[in-house]
């Protein structure tokens, strides 16, 4: 499920793509972050997938193999135990995921080639062979071996990373959390008495709330943020500063001054971790010294209620 970091991020590639654009919509700026966010959760439903297509691409090679015309003892008599793997059968037979695919257009039918060169891959490990003859059926066993699938195989395999980045540039910023959600749905799985214990992209609807209002807000007053930027960066023509650099300022001044649930050093902290990630080093710096000027200067005139770092996290007067 999506962190308010991880939200901040795709306001932040939203504003960037809605400023790059000249955009003036701001109803159409909205539903394409929205949009975007919303994506996150087919990659999680193309994820959760591919471990069924993997047990379906089996399946119907040994059938291949046993149907040839001279068949090998092997060929007659192959391990089941890939295909009797408890976890990837919940999988597959989830009928609310099958119905989740289906509404959002999710699937691997065109991506076969990819699907078989990452099962020929998997066959040739060393864990795989030795898993195929084990005895133990118990569905800790058989998730257990699916996480160490996603991590020595699938997360791994580059064609893949190339399949997520061309369905959207985005994606791959989304990579780490999507797979924290699959593999926590996984071992949720392993303590459930149901089905797949399939997870929401919101833990809470105020987390979209924050999104839109985020986003908005920074657009509406875009123009009175970049006049205070302006006041603190003098010895820089505003023009010139990077556009992820301002956009950054000018989000982490939407939560200072317009959210006053949030606290000022929470905002603080997630900005300046904003910049490393999407700016340079020296963007780094000078992102955090305009801020910290600012927030100063917002605390002196009682435009903010929370905590400031260099106050040593006393109130606010």
């Amino acid at each position: 499920m999506l962190n308010r970091r991880h939200l901040r991020v795709k306001v932040l590639q939203s504003l960037y793509a809605y400023y790059q654009t000249h955009n003036n919509d701001l109803d159409a700026g909205e539903k394409e972050l929205l949009h975007g966010i919303d994506r996150i959760y087919d990659m999680y439903i193309f994820q959760l997938l591919l471990l069924a297509e993997l047990l379906h691409h089996e399946e119907h090679m040994l059938e291949g193999n046993r149907l040839k015309h001279l068949p090998s003892f092997e060929d007659l008599n192959p391990s089941k135990r890939f295909l009797d793997n408890k976890c990837l059968l919940l999988i597959a037979n989830d009928q609310e995921l099958q119905k989740k695919a289906k509404r959002r257009g999710v699937s691997w039918q065109a991506q076969a080639e990819l699907v078989r060169k990452l099962m020929s891959h998997v066959r040739k490990q060393k864990y795989y062979a030795e898993y195929l003859q084990s005895t133990q059926t118990s569905m800790d066993e058989d998730v257990r071996f699916v996480l160490k699938l996603l991590k020595k195989d699938i997360l791994p395999f580059e064609l893949l990373h190339s399949f997520y980045e061309e369905k959207s540039i985005y994606w791959l910023d989304d990579w780490e959390l999507v797979n924290k959600m699959l593999i926590k749905t996984l071992k949720l799985s392993t303590e459930s008495e149901g089905g797949l214990a399939l997870m929401e992209l919101f833990k809470e609807r105020s987390d979209k709330v924050f999104a839109r209002e985020l986003f908005k807000i920074t657009i509406m007053n875009h123009d009175e943020f970049n006049t205070i930027i302006s006041g603190k960066t003098k010895n820089w023509d505003v023009e010139r500063i990077a556009l992820m650099d301002m956009i950054i300022m000018e989000m982490a001044l939407t939560e200072i001054l317009k959210f006053e649930n949030i606290p000022v050093k929470v905002s603080l902290n997630e900005y300046i971790e904003l910049s490393k990630m999407y700016s340079t080093p020296k963007s780094n710096i000078f992102v955090n010294g305009v801020l910290d000027k600012l927030v100063e200067e917002f605390a002196k005139d009682n435009k903010i209620k929370g905590y400031y770092p260099a106050l040593q996290n006393k109130p606010l007067q």
